[in-house]
């Protein structure tokens, strides 16, 4: 077995090394005899992990790894049919469920499942969620780089659609961090008056976000803080089903429990272990009347 170790070493020392590495600086790295490392790097080469440069002898990360990481990596419509936690949370809640995924530089939904009350959002698949207002696009670029963020969210114009949408990338990344910290986002007034939703990040295997889980409703009908609160643990459910089933294994963690008539920090897990934040501040108790439509420009 140690050979076999010592070849994902290899793999793993070579991967972020965009100039290369020397077979020295490989051994001291490591910490593998010269003549084993050679070995493991000659049977690395012939299957083609690892190439070496002819004109400067140093050795890359091969086409036949870089093969494999895109084939897990380049994917389109990964969770496209409704998965039944979906239809589970959409029962369940009355409210319309639906994912979200980012497909090059786009949120776009990519499936769902109406909800049964009267009142209905409107949401279809193939629509585009504005990244820096919607939960659903936030919660896909919540545990993105902060210059992946940067990138995503700069490259185009950031609109009010209404006085409470970040419309700067420094609220965006400020806003990510509380995100992580609870493991849901919740979209208050900030996409269109009236309208509430709480998304929450899916992750695959490797740790990475493969989609967004979000129920949208009514503002009208979710004043109560018991039925947010219920109403974010039918969505981290929902997660949680949806990451055990692309093989995502990290640990999870629950929030100690806050006082009682607010929305419970239980109801912010799961969380990953290794992503877990301090707790969030309070979100404000929802004041005034709104007006419901019947549709609207876009749900989170």
């Amino acid at each position: 077995m140690q050979v076999v170790i010592r070849a994902l070493n290899v793999l793993r020392a070579l991967a972020p090394k965009t100039r290369g590495a020397t077979l020295q600086e490989l051994h001291e790295e490591l910490d593998i005899p010269v003549g084993s490392l050679h070995r493991v790097l000659a049977t690395l080469t012939e299957q083609d992990f690892v190439t070496r440069s002819p004109a400067n002898r140093r050795f890359f990360l091969g086409q036949e790894a870089r093969r494999l990481a895109d084939q897990n990596t380049d994917r389109s419509a990964l969770l496209f049919a409704p998965h039944p936690a979906i239809s589970a949370a959409a029962e369940a809640s009355g409210e319309t469920v639906f994912l979200t995924e980012l497909i090059g530089d786009r949120a776009v939904c990519v499936a769902l499942s109406e909800g049964r009350h009267p009142l209905r959002l409107f949401v279809r698949i193939g629509q585009e969620m504005p990244l820096h207002a919607a939960a659903s696009g936030r919660s896909l670029l919540s545990h993105l780089p902060e210059r992946a963020v940067q990138d995503l969210v700069g490259k185009r114009p950031l609109t009010a659609f209404t006085a409470d949408t970040p419309t700067t990338v420094e609220a965006v990344l400020e806003h990510l961090a509380l995100v992580r910290a609870r493991g849901y986002d919740v979209c208050d007034d900030e996409l269109d008056r009236g309208v509430w939703a709480v998304a929450a990040p899916v992750f695959t295997s490797t740790g990475t976000t493969a989609a967004s889980v979000t129920l949208a409703a009514a503002g009208g009908r979710m004043r109560d803080p018991l039925v947010r609160a219920t109403a974010v643990q039918t969505v981290l459910t929902a997660a949680r089903a949806l990451s055990d089933g692309l093989g995502f294994t990290s640990g999870w963690r629950d929030a100690a429990a806050e006082p009682t008539g607010t929305p419970a920090a239980a109801d912010r897990g799961p969380v990953p272990v290794e992503e877990a934040g301090g707790g969030p501040p309070e979100e404000p108790a929802p004041t005034g009347t709104r007006t419901t439509r019947t549709a609207t420009r876009s749900p989170r």
